[in-house]
Formats: C-alpha cells, structure tokens, sequence
C-alpha cells in the first residue's frame, strides 16, 4: 500500500502512531526515503561524529531498521554497515517517545543475551533517539554506544543534544524524501506532457540555442515515415528542394536575431507525396544566464493551401475573363469609331476612359501582390477613370500614407466601391459634380475624408440597413473586419461625406 507523503515532522515527545508500527507500513514508508543514496552521506557523517563527541563515546551511528536488518546510513566507530533485526537495540528505541536509555545491556532482559552484547562489538550502554516519519511511523534511531556501562546514563544537556541530532537526521531524510517526491512529481508530470504532446496531429519540436534538434514527437515519424533527423541539414533533406533555400535562411535570421518564425514550406511524407506545411517557433526567455531554446511545431496546410490556390486561380481566371471584357468593349468601339471619323476624339476619351478602369480593376483583386505602396498612388490609380480629361473632378488631398499590401485590396474595394456609387448616383453622375478626398496620416489613426459637391442630394438609407446592398456590405467588412477602423456617412444637400478612421499600423500592414 502506497502512503500519502507527509512531510512535517512528527511532534516531540509522542511515540509512533499504532497504525503506522507494522511491517507492511513501515516498508512503504522507508521505500519513499531513497536510502541506498543516503550511506555514507556527508551530512549525517557530520551529525554522529558530533553525538559520538557530545556524548563522549567510542560509537554513534543513524540506524534505519527495516524488515530482515537494520542499516546503518552513517556511523563513527564501527567498520560493519549493517546487523541481523532480531539483535537490534534500535529495534526497540524507534518505538519510544523518548530517548531510549540502557545503562549496562548485560543487566537489561532484553539485551543480556545479545550477540553484541556476549561479542563484538560488545555492548554496554546504549542510548538511541528514535527518529519518526510524519505519519508517525517508526523508521529507526540516532544512537551511541559504548563498551563500557553507565551507571548514570546520559547528562541533560547530552540527551537534549540527541534529541536536537535526531531532529536533525530527520529534517536530513525529508530533504530526500522531499527531492524524491519532487522528481517523481516532475517525472510524472513530463510523462503526462509527452503523452499530450505525442497525441498532437502536429509535429512538436525543440532545438537548442544552435539550433540543433533535441527533441520530435511521436507525429513526426507518423508523418514522415523516417527516423528523427540528428542535425538541421538532415531535416532539410525532407524539405522540397524548391523551398529548402528559403526555409534555411529564414531559420538562419532567427537564429541570429533570436526571433520566432512562421513560414510554409513542402515537406516529404511516408506516404512519399509532397504536403504543405507551415512551422511556427518561438524563442524561450531564459534571461542572460541561461541559453536560448526554440519550441516550435509543424501543421499540415496541404488542404489549406491547395483550397488557396485553387481560390485564387480562379479568381486570376474571373478576372482575366473580366479584363478581356474591357478589352473587347475597347476593341468594338474602336471597330464602330472607324466608321463615324467625326466621333474619333469621343472613343479615344471612352476608350481611355476603360483602360483605366482596367487598371483600376488590379486592385480589387482578391489575390496576394496587390499593387501599390502609398495611398496616394493607389487613388491617383482607382480614380483615374473619373478625373475627365484634367478639369478637377476629383481633387486629392496634399501628403500621402504608407500602405501594405495586405491592406491595398480593402482600401482599393472601399474607394472603388464609393467611385462606383458616386459614379451612379452621386457627384460623378453630373459635370458639374467634384469629389474631394482628404487624408491625414500624421496620429496613430489615418483619418480619411471623401466628400462629393455638386450632385444630386444623397439619399439617406433607412436606420435598419434594409437598403444595403452587397456592395456597401462587402465595404462594412472591409473596413471593420479586415482594417479595425470605423466609417461613418453624413448626408448634405451638395452631396454626400464619408468619414473613414483607420489605424496606421493597420493599414502598413
């Protein structure tokens, strides 16, 4: 049976618990305390050297008693490292709330006919304090001995002093109980960890502070069929040969800057196929004194990534179909122009006109590599269609805002979406009408001002957003969904304002 570790120590002066003085009780106990690595140990060395000189004699000795003997983890004065159970004096003290006194053992029933007391090492007086788990079992004794009766026993101040010892050796068990328990504890713990870590779907990974690989689950040899790899360059031999250059120097630059990493790469798999995969890492913060480690892992994306591919093949498809269409209402006023000469300079304008919408069409594409790097740029670009031959129709404002291009496609859909409605219903459906777009990206908001003069009046939509229509859904999203700004309409009688607040760091993304 298995006990409950209790590690306080028990209280002084009361004898062991009943329950806890079997056999059965007390090896459970002892099995906990590790004793094989406590002979011999400095501590207790030190602490029956120091009994043996307080109590003035030849030997002293920490005696733990166990089934078929009694061991001795530390002794001054005897060469023996052990004796039979049946002749153990401490046999009888570790039962005791005091110490145990035997003045002279030739006179004592109990000892009279003791081999150590007829023999070697031929024992006179005995004093032992027992030593006491904190279930109150008894383990055994700190004692000294002598080849010489005593008639008087110990002094006050000598039985105070192995008490003090004893307490001692007990406070020198629990440290190893304790570390045990602590190890086992971590043991466990790690045991549980790796059983978590190898029932991942992921491949888990560490590597130390050279980026050496020191630890793969399980998953990995699943996935890969073969054997963790011993060093980087192994690894990289199940990298596709396409991506292995990428991949080693982006590990490389973290390595260097001791920063994380997340990058896809194709990796060969038991099933001998290529799969895409995406590996995240992060350094360990371990302070200046110790080295840095990484801990990473390594998602399939294969679907992900084909279903990415395949989106936007075919969004490269519709809009190709799309640009062909400009291309062929281009081509087809150019056919009918050659017939009416008067109306050249008209089509040339049209069909200026539809080349750049063409090319204003680039930037709502829903594909990665969205062009442009500034908004300006990117205005001047989606608004070229309605500027008319230079007469000011559409007026930008002085400055300009870095853009990323993450954040390029949504701002290009939001503009051309306002283009679009201006362009229908608003100030660029009259000659007479002028759009004013007006940026300030100095806060940490970029604060952008598109305001139409000159048009129709607005019509304002009803509260409950039933007039929405995709557009102007698709445009909510991109604002609050893609760039966590914030768009408000005003309504004026000249035509309508639209009030955009965006943060930079967003939209240099």
């Amino acid at each position: 049976m298995t006990q409950t570790p209790d590690l306080h120590p028990w209280p002084e002066g009361v004898p062991p618990a009943a329950a806890m003085c079997g056999e059965e009780a007390r090896a459970s106990i002892i099995a906990q305390y590790g004793l094989d690595s406590l002979e011999d140990d400095e501590e207790l060395r030190q602490i029956v050297g120091f009994a043996a000189r307080l109590c003035n004699a030849p030997i002293a000795l920490v005696s733990l008693v166990e089934k078929e003997r009694q061991r001795f983890l530390a002794r001054e004065g005897l060469s023996e490292t052990e004796t039979p159970r049946p002749t153990s004096f401490c046999a009888h003290a570790m039962l005791q709330a005091q110490p145990m006194v035997v003045p002279d053992a030739r006179e004592d029933s109990r000892f009279d006919d003791n081999p150590l007391v007829t023999g070697h090492p031929n024992i006179r007086f005995y004093a032992g304090a027992p030593l006491i788990s904190g279930e109150g079992a008894p383990l055994g004794s700190l004692c000294v001995i002598d080849t010489k009766p005593r008639p008087g026993g110990l002094s006050a101040l000598q039985t105070e002093g192995l008490r003090v010892l004893a307490a001692a050796v007990m406070r020198r068990l629990r440290h190893r109980r304790e570390s045990l328990v602590s190890a086992q504890n971590v043991a466990k713990s790690e045991k549980q960890l790796r059983t978590l870590i190898d029932s991942l779907p992921h491949i888990a990974f560490a590597t130390d502070a050279d980026g050496r690989l020191d630890y793969l689950n399980a998953r990995f040899n699943e996935a890969t069929g073969v054997a963790p790899p011993g060093t980087w360059d192994e690894w990289l031999k199940l990298v596709h040969e396409d991506d292995r250059e990428v991949l080693a120097r982006k590990w490389a630059a973290a390595l260097k800057d001791g920063a994380g990493l997340t990058h896809e790469f194709r990796l060969h798999m038991a099933d001998d196929n290529w799969r895409w995969v995406e590996v995240n890492t992060r350094p360990t913060e371990n302070g200046d004194e110790e080295p840095r480690r990484w801990f990473g892992t390594v998602t399939d994306r294969d679907d992900h990534h084909r279903h990415l591919q395949s989106r936007e093949m075919l969004a490269n498809e519709l809009s190709h179909r799309i640009k062909n269409i400009f291309a062929v209402v281009s081509g087809l006023i150019a056919m009918r122009s050659r017939r009416y000469p008067e109306m050249k300079e008209f089509a040339d304008d049209l069909n200026g006109t539809i080349r750049a919408l063409g090319r204003a069409h680039d930037f709502v594409r829903p594909v990665a590599g969205a062009k442009g790097d500034s908004l300006s740029g990117l205005l001047k670009e989606l608004m070229a269609p309605y500027f008319g031959g230079g007469d000011d129709r559409v007026i930008l404002s002085e400055g300009d805002c870095a853009i990323g291009p993450r954040s390029a496609t949504p701002l290009a859909l939001i503009f051309h979406e306002l283009a679009t409605n201006s362009a229908k219903y608003g100030s660029l459906s009259v000659d007479e009408g002028k759009v004013r777009i007006h940026f300030d990206c100095d806060g940490d908001d970029a604060e952008i001002v598109w305001r139409e003069q000159g048009g129709p009046a607005p019509q304002r939509p009803a509260d409950d957003g039933s007039n929405a229509g995709f557009g102007s859904r698709l445009v909510k999203m991109a604002v609050e969904g893609q760039l966590n700004g914030r768009m408000d309409h005003f309504w004026h009688d000249d035509g309508l304002e639209v009030r955009l607040n965006l943060p930079l760091p967003t939209i240099a993304n």
